[in-house]
């Protein structure tokens, strides 16, 4: 089993490349990033001046001292350059949507399988800071029996997106299949795959194309019903994650930094990072021996993308499970694929 770096490198160096995948294989021992596909201007040597710019995705398959690709690139073309880099027997680490249907990702598992090589889907919000409080406070189990849980990722903006493709409609355009994955993640990591679902969507920004926004209902066993919520027309959101149980209550905002922070230059490896301010902790609620309620601030750990690169690593070098399973993955894309069950279109 080689122990010598992973060479990587990126198939675009826009704000995904820029933000979230370069700082961390620079900063994780177990890459070595060498190089980005970029056929008009080389934007990345301006941040990484040893970086070599292939001037097309095919020269940069061709290349065999590559072994992991990350395919960052507009939602529309995941699949095909996915399936190019398996082909080429890269192993991918791809970002949401990882597929906008269940047979393209049924096509790419099999790809994976008959390359011998990883795809692995990249959900960097498991590693959030407020997720990981949530998730901390479920598994503690002291909110009791969970009755009802929402979480919610909401945004203000009434223009459309200046970047086209976000607002064509085309194979992975709208706000379902842009911030949809990463609750709809967040949900089956935390509590699996529902007994069943209902969806609703919606077009309410002037001249839009695509939804911008939905609400997915997912029912579990013993009657725990979760909401996943996204609008671009929310002007006061209220806390993005919200959970009763026969036990307690809980409210958490979303306060995760790590956005900020990398947008400010700062390395993931910094003391501070990924620690939310002052003041942003979550509310608990819970129940005495009696019934008497007390409520405490909750405060959260610090969060770190680079959990996600050590379990990349960890799968390539060593073919540890991979957190975000195959299975998880369909069972997303079924939800994002299904119809809505009611559609409002202004």
């Amino acid at each position: 089993m080689s122990t010598a770096p992973i060479r990587t490198a990126l198939l675009a160096y826009g704000m995904s490349g820029k933000l979230f995948q370069a700082p961390f294989l620079s900063a994780h021992a177990g890459f070595d990033l060498v190089g980005v596909a970029e056929r008009t201007e080389q934007r990345m040597h301006r941040d990484y001046p040893g970086i070599r710019s292939y001037p097309s995705v095919a020269e940069l398959l061709a290349d065999p001292s590559l072994e992991l690709v990350v395919v960052n690139t507009p939602s529309n073309t995941h699949f095909d350059l996915a399936s190019q880099a398996l082909r080429a027997g890269k192993h991918v680490l791809l970002e949401k949507p990882v597929a906008t249907s269940v047979t393209q990702l049924q096509e790419l598992l099999a790809l994976a399988q008959q390359a011998g090589r990883h795809l692995l889907a990249y959900h960097n919000r498991r590693w959030d800071t407020d997720f990981g409080a949530v998730r901390r406070v479920v598994e503690s189990g002291q909110l009791g029996q969970l009755i009802e849980v929402h979480f919610r990722f909401d945004r203000y903006k009434q223009a459309l997106n200046p970047k086209k493709f976000k607002e064509e409609v085309l194979p992975g355009s709208g706000l379902l299949y842009d911030l949809g994955p990463h609750l709809i993640d967040q949900a089956i990591g935390l509590f699996g795959q529902p007994l069943s679902f209902h969806k609703t969507a919606g077009h309410y920004r002037a001249d839009t194309q695509v939804d911008d926004y939905f609400s997915l209902h997912l029912r579990y066993p013993q009657g725990l019903n979760v909401w996943l919520t996204s609008g671009l027309l929310i002007a006061d959101p209220v806390p993005a994650y919200v959970l009763h149980g026969t036990h307690g209550s809980y409210q958490k905002g979303r306060t995760d930094p790590q956005e900020a922070q990398l947008l400010a230059g700062m390395s993931p490896l910094a003391p501070d990072y990924g620690r939310e301010k002052p003041g942003e902790e979550a509310r608990l609620t819970v129940a005495g021996p009696d019934g008497t309620l007390a409520t405490r601030p909750d405060a959260a750990a610090p969060g770190n993308y680079l959990g996600l690169f050590d379990a990349v690593h960890q799968t390539i070098r060593h073919n540890a499970p991979y957190p975000i399973r195959a299975e998880q993955l369909l069972w997303q894309n079924e939800l994002l694929e299904a119809p809505a069950a009611w559609d409002f279109r202004k």
